[in-house]
């Protein structure tokens, strides 16, 4: 470089050190300039849980089958959604979420399973039931479109 700040005339971007080159000689840098055939992507290969072919319906999450329970008491604990599910399988994970203002249920909760027949066993069992003085909604939370009755 010059005083000036300025780079010679004997230096070109191919010669600098910014990055690799590219097929029409300018220099690169930054994410996405790997040829196509280097990007894993572009073979279409993705992970996938299920097949599409199988169409709409419940999905599994990427550990368990994981059912929505709506209408939930404000006062309900996770010992009470814990006794009214347990009697269908092991339930895997519970989440009850709380409003961080009051400290009280929001009004749903979420449960996961280990095999679908068992979200599908609590689902038919459990949705329309009472807890607390409240009728539950008990669903799958995932969904590939609408979801049928199996």
């Amino acid at each position: 470089m010059s005083e000036g700040g300025m780079m010679s005339d004997d230096v070109t971007m191919d010669t600098m050190d910014t990055g690799a080159p590219s097929k029409d000689g300018r220099a690169t840098k930054g994410r996405g300039h790997a040829a196509a055939s280097d990007r894993e992507h572009a073979s279409g290969a993705y992970d996938s849980l299920e097949p599409a072919s199988l169409g709409p319906g419940p999905a599994k999450s990427i550990e368990g089958w994981i059912i929505l329970i709506t209408n939930v008491h404000e006062e309900a604990q996770e010992d009470d959604i814990h006794e009214h599910f347990a009697d269908f399988g092991e339930i895997k994970n519970l989440h009850l979420n709380l409003d961080r203002r009051t400290g009280f249920v929001k009004g749903y909760a979420l449960v996961e399973y280990e095999t679908k027949k068992e979200a599908q066993a609590a689902i038919d069992a459990m949705n329309g039931a009472e807890m607390l003085g409240q009728n539950l909604g008990v669903a799958f939370a995932f969904s590939k479109g609408p979801i049928r009755k199996m």
